[in-house]
């Protein structure tokens, strides 16, 4: 974003504030693959999954739960004087949109947004409000049931200038939080990533006030766009919480996968970096899948990025010219286990184009590795 939108930007958010393998011969005669548009692997052509209107527009959070695809905005600025957020609900078969989930109680006339969801074991929905903080949907009838979950993130004052023993946030000036990922695990703690204030909180079982569960330095952003810590999942074997960093404070121009042992009060030790990206690629959301491959979302370089078990990138895939819509600013990213294909949400945030609102989708021949849906009370 621009330096001015940036500077409107921190004067709002102080007001309302701020995812058995077959032969080659096979795969071909099944799909269209493009090995110069995935560079390094084998996949299909991206295809449109479903459009998001625009308004809200700028969809950021993606949840697969059965039939149902649910998928929230806007994450953006420059929200207030507009309408409300809301979760829009597909079915995952025939694409076609069921329902919408309008967020009650926001400050219309201020800075309002919702970024990224998650289900539990019951089916309900949860959504991190700029505002509200952590809101829960409940299916009843024909429609949703809103209440709140968890509070507000607070706003930490910087460590640097910070009283002794107070809460604070590592980085170098004062910034307002913006709740950006949340992932549960099985014992349905909350892990929820704090893009500005260098910060993953965890509310307990049950909701109720965010603890800071780890917080550092090498997490904070920088640059004209300073988005720090950003998507939030666990491993497989669910020892470690991944994160990815988008902008590094150090270097604006690399972004980074880092997990932490998935403990209660993990140490600055602990950080261990998975994956560098160098060129200002932007990593944001992320999925594993059942193959142990991690899919990362490339936001300014408009593509996907496939690792392996060990951090090495082996594929990217990326837009051609016959796709319906282009990648754009891609968020967060999804399975469609019936399909073996990626759900892929298109942010545009970058170029705000609403006809690049939407979820795109591409065969990778690979299923999810399941996300923790704990049962919550």
């Amino acid at each position: 974003m621009s330096h001015s939108v940036q500077s409107k930007l921190s004067r709002s958010i102080r007001t309302g504030l701020v995812c058995g393998a077959l032969s080659l011969l096979s795969v071909a005669s099944a799909l269209t693959a493009d090995p110069a548009r995935a560079q390094g692997g084998w996949y299909g052509q991206l295809k449109t999954f479903a459009t998001f209107p625009a308004s809200p527009g700028f969809p950021e959070g993606i949840a697969v739960d059965g039939n149902r695809v649910f998928v929230s905005g806007p994450a953006t600025f420059g929200t207030a004087g507009t309408g409300p957020s809301k979760i829009f609900v597909y079915d995952r078969d025939s694409k076609i949109l069921k329902r919408t989930i309008t967020v009650a109680g926001e400050a219309l006339d201020a800075e309002h947004a919702l970024s990224c969801i998650a289900v539990d074991g019951q089916g309900r929905v949860y959504a991190l409000s700029t505002q509200l903080g952590l809101l829960r949907f409940t299916k009843t009838g024909h429609g949703y049931v809103q209440e709140p979950y968890g509070d507000p993130l607070p706003d930490l004052p910087a460590c640097v200038a910070a009283a002794p023993g107070e809460a604070c946030s590592p980085t170098p000036f004062e910034v307002p939080p913006i709740p950006n990922d949340i992932v549960f695990d099985e014992d349905g703690y909350a892990y929820v990533t704090d893009s500005f204030q260098a910060t993953i909180f965890r509310y307990p079982p049950g909701g109720g006030a965010p603890e800071i569960w780890f917080q550092s330095l090498a997490l904070s952003g920088g640059g004209p766009q300073p988005f720090g810590v950003n998507g939030i999942r666990l491993d497989p074997q669910r020892e470690h919480v991944y994160v990815s960093v988008t902008f590094s404070l150090s270097d604006p121009s690399r972004g980074s996968i880092y997990r932490l042992p998935l403990v209660d009060a993990p140490e600055e030790a602990d950080l261990e970096l998975v994956h560098d990206y160098t060129a200002g690629e932007a990593p944001d959301g992320f999925a594993f899948g059942k193959s142990g491959k991690l899919y990362v979302t490339l936001a300014a370089a408009n593509a996907i990025s496939v690792l392996d078990r060990h951090g090495i990138e082996k594929a990217r895939i990326e837009s051609s010219p016959g796709d319906d819509i282009p990648l754009d600013s891609p968020a967060n990213v999804a399975f469609d286990d019936s399909a073996k294909t990626l759900l892929i949400v298109n942010h545009a945030l970058l170029s705000g184009n609403p006809d690049h609102f939407g979820v795109l989708r591409v065969w990778v021949g690979d299923k999810a590795d399941p996300l923790e849906k704990p049962w919550l009370p």
